[in-house]
């Protein structure tokens, strides 16, 4: 059975990867301005922030609609950021350590008030507690609707102030001195990442909402140096990650979807910091392929010295004396260099220019 036939066949499990794909691509998408902006703890902020708002949102409007319910999050996570900012303007506090107080003192809250709301008599408030780690089972098909049309209305937005987003997230010092209103869409970036963020409580939960926002952007930013491009593949990254957790999350017994999501979230983070362009493998061959290459360059040079101090042009050297010069054993780039036909072994054993490689040690 093909992956496609094993989605259409299972109604629960088509539902939740839709939503998780869904979720996946608009935080991926937003996640790439936080991570650039160096605000990733800001995600965890809001995430944390908004569970209290949840919880105030049943007990006001005594529903668990998920729309109603986003909405009280929207409202807390919003909130909680003018808090961080209000500090960091009025007071001597770091940003980090804002976001943290913030972080800490909502969410907080937020278990202090489901615990109490739980404790109440009536049964309604059954369910709550999924916002706190997520629950993507109960994710219904209204839900991915929710998630998908705030999504892309989410997107449109980012479209739409796309120069001014691109702007604030490299240089808002040089939009500021353009007249571009840097601090507003500073605000405006800010309320799509509680957008992003909210609309994937019940799935992913507060706790672990953050990855989403970070890890597909974190990875992204590996394959890339263009915003465009990061944004796409981030979004890609976290719409993969989506499906791939429902997915496994389905065929495991006991596996909860967020936590799977976010383990292959994390996942393409580490392939994506060892194999991509930018990552730590291919660094290390291009650094390797680069000390080889200055030392094919200095050996060269050397065996050209050698010639002009001894014997001229034909005279054969040891590699041992070819080494001398520089103190390290020069075996390893005789051998490149004879590759490239840039010197020649007698029998012996011992090395001398080639008429080409005379050539190109003058040239060098």
């Amino acid at each position: 059975m093909t992956l496609a036939t094993f989605l259409v066949d299972d109604y629960t499990l088509r539902t939740v990867a839709l939503g998780a794909v869904a979720l996946g691509f608009v935080s991926g998408a937003l996640g790439t301005f936080a991570v650039l902006r160096r605000q990733a703890l800001l995600g965890d902020a809001i995430s944390h922030a908004a569970l209290p708002g949840v919880v105030f949102a049943y007990v006001l409007l005594g529903t668990k609609g998920s729309l109603a319910l986003m909405v009280g999050a929207a409202v807390a996570g919003f909130l909680g950021t003018l808090l961080v900012s209000a500090i960091v303007r009025s007071t001597r506090v770091k940003e980090d350590a804002a976001l943290g107080l913030v972080l800490s003192v909502f969410f907080g809250i937020g278990l202090v008030l489901l615990t109490w709301v739980q404790r109440r008599p009536d049964a309604s408030q059954a369910g709550l507690d999924r916002f706190l780690f997520g629950q993507a089972a109960t994710v219904l098909r209204e839900d991915v609707v929710t998630i998908a049309v705030v999504g892309a209305v989410a997107l449109v937005v980012v479209a739409l102030a796309w120069k001014h987003l691109k702007v604030l997230s490299f240089d808002p010092e040089f939009g500021a001195s353009l007249g571009l209103r840097m601090r507003a869409t500073e605000i405006l970036l800010t309320s799509l990442l509680v957008v992003a963020i909210v609309i994937g409580l019940q799935m992913v939960g507060a706790v672990l909402m953050s990855a989403m926002i970070v890890a597909p952007a974190a990875a992204a930013r590996q394959w890339t140096n263009r915003l465009g491009a990061m944004t796409i593949v981030a979004a890609g990254l976290g719409a993969a990650a989506g499906v791939t957790g429902a997915v496994a999350s389905s065929q495991v017994e006991r596996l909860p979807t967020g936590p799977a999501i976010v383990l292959v979230a994390t996942f393409l983070v580490v392939v994506s910091f060892l194999l991509a362009p930018r990552g730590l493998v291919v660094r290390a061959m291009r650094a390797r392929r680069a000390r080889s290459r200055l030392g094919t360059h200095v050996v060269l040079a050397d065996l050209a010295a050698l010639e002009r101090a001894h014997g001229g042009p034909g005279r054969a050297h040891p590699a041992a004396t070819v080494g001398l010069l520089e103190e390290t054993d020069a075996t390893a780039a005789l051998v490149a260099l004879e590759r490239d036909g840039l010197v020649a072994r007698d029998l012996e054993g011992n090395w001398a220019l080639t008429d080409r490689g005379r050539v190109e040690a003058r040239r060098r």
